[in-house]
């Protein structure tokens, strides 16, 4: 069991260093339209959340370096 979740780590991370930019790309998106879906009450703490996802995609990818 622990062989397959490490496995599946491995893989988690071989998919955020081959496309953390499209991850990264997607969580923007979905952050903006979040914020226009809360006309903008909640901006500070949606950008957060998606400036602290990008950047834990970011340290995802590095990892295999």
């Amino acid at each position: 069991m622990l062989e397959h979740l490490k496995n599946l780590k491995d893989k988690i991370e071989d998919i955020a260093e081959d496309h953390g930019d499209k991850i990264s790309d997607g969580l923007e998106k979905v952050g903006d339209f979040i914020d226009d879906k809360t006309e903008g009450k909640h901006s500070d703490k949606i950008d957060t959340a998606v400036d602290k996802a990008q950047d834990y995609i970011g340290k995802l990818g590095a990892t295999k370096d």
